[in-house]
């Protein structure tokens, strides 16, 4: 028995239980500084108030840009789970409102060379945030790394953050062409969700979309959807100069409110047209199955 197959049969065996499975959000970009971690600590905020429990996994092992709006230095990350042989809940370090998040520091590029032993024990692991979130929303690297592109390629809902500039633009059709290029890649069981960021006004969200959809429908034969627009909002930077979240911030301001748009959305199924199945550990072992 390979390592993909004997994968492939603990994760079943993780899922034969009744334990409900989390809904898994990828958040990414095709670029770097569009406000892709502010969209995920954003969300994550306001489908809390829609009294989801959120956590974030914070896959930008790069960056730290979660704990920094957070303002909350983690103790642990990804790699004591790996290495030490931590608990899940042991590693989830409590933002605001109590949102949890868990640091992916060096251990998602340790996925990479884990042993089949290893491999068991981590999906064990992960099925334990399957029971402690209704929501995990994993916030990628920005651009077409091989580990970001690893992530999209195992995840069942992405969310897209573009902004109006043209090189968003193009870089975002070029993630989307590189996903859908990918022999691993289902389109058929995933939904790629945009989101237009830094926008001036509806008609400005609007025509971002349709630019991304056309050349998307004309070239790669498909389709992605439109889940909604933030904004351009000052609030935003005075926020994140304060190490805060402007949903808690300022929830007034025209990003929060947009954010809380984009939650209630998401909560109400109207951008959701694929069955939900996997949770969190499925992810991760769609990850490692293609290593």
């Amino acid at each position: 028995m390979d390592q993909a197959t004997g994968l492939r049969n603990v994760v079943k065996m993780q899922h034969a239980g009744q334990t409900p499975q989390a809904r898994v959000l990828t958040i990414t970009s095709g670029k770097g500084g569009v406000g892709k971690s502010n969209t995920a600590v954003n969300l994550a905020v306001q489908l809390n108030r829609l009294g989801k429990r959120v956590i974030i996994f914070d896959a930008d092992f790069g960056l730290a840009n979660v704990e920094v709006m957070f303002g909350v230095t983690p103790q642990y990350n990804f790699s004591d789970v790996l290495y030490k042989g931590m608990a899940m809940h042991d590693i989830i370090t409590k933002g605001p409102m109590n949102i949890g998040f868990i640091s992916g520091g060096s251990g998602v590029v340790g996925l990479n060379n884990l042993t089949g032993d290893q491999i068991h024990s981590v999906v064990q692991r992960l099925s334990e945030l399957d029971s402690m979130a209704d929501i995990i929303l994993i916030d990628t690297g920005a651009g077409i790394s091989d580990s970001v592109m690893e992530f999209v390629v195992a995840s069942p809902e992405v969310l897209l953050i573009t902004t109006p500039e043209p090189s968003s633009l193009t870089d975002s059709y070029s993630l989307i062409k590189t996903l859908y290029r990918n022999m691993d890649f289902n389109y058929k069981e995933t939904v790629i969700n945009v989101i237009a960021n830094r926008v001036n006004s509806a008609t400005d969200g609007q025509a971002v979309y349709d630019k991304l959809s056309s050349v998307v429908s004309q070239f790669l034969n498909w389709n992605v959807n439109y889940l909604g627009l933030v904004p351009r909002d000052v609030n935003i930077e005075r926020a994140v100069r304060q190490q805060q979240v402007v949903s808690l911030y300022d929830p007034q301001a025209p990003s929060a409110q947009a954010f809380a748009k984009i939650a209630e959305s998401l909560v109400s199924g109207e951008n959701r047209h694929y069955e939900m199945k996997g949770g969190f550990s499925r992810v991760i072992s769609r990850f490692l199955n293609r290593k």
